[in-house]
């Protein structure tokens, strides 16, 4: 093992030690877990064996000052095995709810004739939203017209009386031509009107809303051509929104149904629970996909927002962990942590790297208990430098 301390080689890696509620997007990486340190390759060279602090011995340390401690921002805690809340961060988008939202479409060819409503107006069920016209429906309207009196007839003159056969084929003519119209997207309503010889503008029907709820989409113009099933107006309840996560193919954190994460879009905040997972990953953005569900009463958020995602996750087992400023690394590769040897006195510890969790890395070959430089460690590896000594004690 390399024995020359290359004061020169040091890094030093910042990351805040406080965790907080929701970081800005732009700073954050998804933080999955790893076995190992970026580029560490002396994974064998350790021992497993934990290192009792009173046994260090008393070369390779730096002693420092009241003065110097507070200048370098010295910051000294316990080392425990504790089990830790984090975060994980992944990047979203609101989207409306397919399960309550609805999209309405003509059912066949038709020409547009007046719209009723605008977009983001708020809508009731039962509203119009549109009126068309089709030719196939004003044929289907003729024949719905001619079968409604006909079975009438026949039915009040009774089967014994008309025969079994004219009586069945009555009635069976008079149902296909009531469920064309039903086809076709009219209501029941629509239809006891339409019994009214009186009654003209056949082929015109008035497309109503489903559901309560907003006009999200209306991308089409009076005067315009439609074909079955072309989506004129999407309605969507937006009290009740879809945040899609996408996480890395290669994350492995188990997330619960009904678990909970943040929501930031902007200076907007939320809580929604994890609804859905995906079991495939997308081959284009090469991403797993966690739709989770968001209440949404105020309508702050609107379909097509992007977000943070911000699982909020909790170690399964107790683990000792430090921030990533308490790590340092030296020109063999190897990786330490100084603790308080005495009073105003530090010493390092050569320790192996486990999972990112959060803002912190897992560690091992040190014992718990341990007082720990959590931040300035940077500092301290110069004062031992100073004095020429290799912070990994060689």
């Amino acid at each position: 093992m390399n024995k020359t301390f290359l004061p020169l080689l040091l890094l030093s890696v910042s990351v805040a030690f406080t965790s907080t509620a929701y970081a800005e997007e732009g700073g954050h990486k998804e933080e999955s877990h790893k076995s190992a340190s970026d580029g560490d390759e002396h994974q064998d060279d350790h021992q497993d064996e934990a290192v009792n602090v009173s046994e260090l011995e008393q070369t390779g340390s730096a002693s420092l000052n009241q003065a110097q401690k507070k200048l370098a921002g010295i910051e000294v805690g316990i080392l425990k095995s504790d089990f830790i809340d984090y975060e994980v961060y992944a990047p979203g988008v609101l989207m409306t709810n397919g399960y309550t939202s609805y999209q309405v479409s003509p059912r066949v060819a038709s020409l547009v004739l007046r719209r009723h409503t605008t977009l983001g107006e708020h809508v009731t069920k039962g509203q119009p939203l549109v009126t068309l016209f089709s030719e196939a429906l004003a044929q289907a309207q003729v024949d719905y017209r001619k079968a409604y009196p006909e079975w009438q007839r026949i039915n009040g003159l009774g089967r014994s009386v008309v025969g079994e056969q004219r009586f069945n084929a009555a009635k069976a003519e008079f149902e296909a031509t009531r469920a064309m119209l039903l086809a076709y997207g009219l209501s029941t309503n629509d239809m006891d009107t339409l019994k009214d010889s009186n009654v003209g503008s056949l082929g015109e029907y008035t497309l109503r809303a489903r559901i309560d709820g907003a006009v999200l989409t209306d991308d089409f113009e009076q005067g315009q051509r439609v074909e079955a099933g072309q989506s004129l107006i999407t309605l969507a309840d937006e009290n009740d929104l879809w945040v899609e996560a996408s996480l890395p193919a290669s994350s492995d954190i188990v997330l619960e149904p009904g678990s909970e994460a943040g929501i930031k879009v902007g200076d907007l905040l939320a809580t929604a629970k994890v609804s859905q997972q995906a079991h495939t990953i997308d081959p284009i953005t090469r991403t797993r996909t966690v739709r989770l569900d968001m209440a949404n009463p105020e309508h702050r958020f609107h379909p097509g927002m992007f977000a943070g995602v911000y699982f909020r996750l909790k170690t399964q087992e107790s683990v000792l962990a430090v921030p990533e400023s308490a790590l340092m690394r030296g020109a063999d590769g190897d990786w330490a942590v100084f603790v308080e040897a005495g009073e105003d006195e530090y010493k390092p510890i050569e320790v192996e790297l486990g999972r990112s969790i959060g803002g912190l890395r897992e560690i091992s070959g040190i014992a718990g208990g341990a007082r720990v430089v959590l931040q300035g460690a940077f500092f301290v590896a110069s004062e031992i430098a100073k004095d020429g000594f290799d912070p990994h004690n060689h």
